[in-house]
């Protein structure tokens, strides 16, 4: 299994691969990047996006070829919301409470998400949590990963994946308000939870620069949670930054209670953590890779799953035949009049006697016919539409000429698109580039945009490059 952590700037990844004594192999990369990957939580271009996890992938110790991959994503990306269960309500209705709810605290309608939720019962009092990814982004995400051969099989927000690394530290009789922080370099960020999970969807985020060390950040934050009449009982520090933490003088510093999580996981957890298996005998980099240790044990503990109804990519509708119901009289009047034909025709046919007028003496004239040329056939395509991978590049100048095209081949039956510009808008003639191994795509693709194009140049396409096609837009597009 694959665990591949996208944030807005950092990508992590976690290959596990089973051992003959049960174990897991661990291999694992993470890196931090420049450019913006996400914007609330949905990628804010494929192409890119595709490109850097490939590098994190390929860089980590050891290739593999598991293509299973558990997305873990933050929780910006997710529609959620949170409320107490009425205590007379009958488990059969319970699905139906969740829908009404989300129908009437969402903003968007439920069958628009893909989504899931679980109940926790502290003392006497049930909570359900719901949370959903809407379908477009779901397909943002489907078409990136589909790029570098990925398949998504699960879907987690990193507040379940922090909230699993400290859930068996709750008691059910005492309740508790907990602050998950990630030390970084110069950041500190986290999220807030109580017994029933994530409390605060909105992830606190704070640059340490100057005098704002995190014990400070970390007192005002708990000074103003007290002001809103919340008391803060716990701060858990994870993050390669709260390896150098002493957790006395922390928490004195802070004025809250703090847990290193270096110190939960191996009280906690500490089956699973044997589970890995690191090259050379290396300890696990569990602060910089907890988020994606979290995802593992909720995988290996919960049956919560955002895709466990499934489902189906845009444009691929199943399709049966129609059945058609004819009435009995219409049938047997049917077979009545064919039987009628049939007899009339074999009662002519035994007329012998009668001879038809003789054309002898008439000259016939006697047509010798052209050779016809028979067609080669066409070779079936070895793929279908929706398993071409399709770069189109806007190189007219016009913009909106690229979406324009892809929602032409859309219509079409293509389904693995991505957009972009050309690196420069000079193109007069469109261009098409096509992998020798995919050389058939010329003429469905040139078939297809008849209507739009009059004779585009083609071109080979190297066969390393990620996508099957390019299409290269000039002004000729109508």
């Amino acid at each position: 299994m694959l665990y591949l952590f996208i944030d807005n700037h950092t990508i992590k990844f976690l290959a596990l691969k089973k051992t003959l004594l049960g174990q897991e192999e661990a291999y694992f990369f993470e890196k931090t990047y420049e450019a913006q990957l996400l914007d609330k939580g949905r990628p804010i271009n494929i192409d890119l996006l595709a490109s850097a996890i490939k590098e994190v992938v390929t860089s980590s110790s050891k290739a593999t070829s598991d293509n299973q991959t558990f997305l873990i994503l933050p929780q910006e990306a997710f529609y959620y919301f949170r409320t107490e269960v009425p205590s007379d309500i009958a488990p059969t209705a319970l699905d139906s409470f969740v829908v009404d709810k989300a129908r009437a605290l969402l903003p968007i309608l439920p069958d628009d998400l893909i989504g899931d939720s679980f109940i926790k019962e502290s003392d006497g009092q049930k909570v359900v949590t719901y949370l959903g990814l809407e379908k477009e982004s779901y397909e943002d995400y489907r078409q990136t990963l589909s790029l570098i051969d990925l398949k998504i099989v699960s879907i987690l927000p990193d507040s379940l994946a922090y909230f699993k690394l400290f859930e068996k530290t709750l008691r059910p009789e005492k309740k508790e308000m907990i602050l998950y922080t990630i030390l970084g370099k110069d950041s500190i960020n986290g999220y807030l939870f109580d017994n029933f999970g994530l409390l605060d969807e909105k992830k606190f985020s704070i640059k340490l620069e100057g005098e704002n060390k995190a014990e400070t950040i970390l007192k005002e934050k708990a000074e103003t949670l007290k002001n809103d009449k919340k008391k803060l009982n716990r701060i858990i520090i994870s993050g390669p930054g709260s390896d150098k933490i002493r957790q006395d003088t922390f928490t004195k510093s802070v004025g809250v209670w703090t847990n290193p999580l270096k110190r939960i996981v191996p009280t906690f957890y500490e089956s699973y953590l044997k589970m890995l298996v690191v090259d050379n005998n290396k300890p696990f980099p569990l602060l910089n890779l907890d988020v994606c240790f979290g995802a593992f044990i909720f995988n290996q503990e919960e049956k919560f799953s955002l895709m466990k109804n499934g489902y189906k990519a845009k444009g691929k509708k199943s399709f049966s035949l129609p059945t058609l119901l004819l009435p009995k009289k219409e049938i047997f009047l049917f077979i009545g009049s064919f039987a009628l034909s049939f007899g009339l025709f074999l009662l002519v046919s035994n007329f012998k006697s009668i001879k038809l007028p003789s054309f002898k003496n008439q000259s016939l004239v006697k047509n010798n016919p052209s050779p016809t040329t028979v067609p080669s056939p066409t070779p079936t395509p070895s793929f279908k539409k929706e398993e071409l991978k399709i770069k189109v590049l806007n190189g007219s100048g016009t913009a909106g000429k690229a979406s324009e095209m892809k929602d032409i081949l859309k219509n079409k039956g293509y389904q693995e698109i991505i957009t972009g510009n050309a690196d420069n808008y000079d193109y007069i003639k469109t261009e098409l580039q096509v992998k020798k191994s995919k050389i058939q795509a010329f003429g469905m693709i040139k078939t297809d945009l008849k209507d739009y194009l009059t004779s585009p140049k083609e071109t080979s396409l190297d066969e390393k490059e990620t996508p099957d096609v390019v299409i290269i837009i000039g002004t000729d597009f109508k």
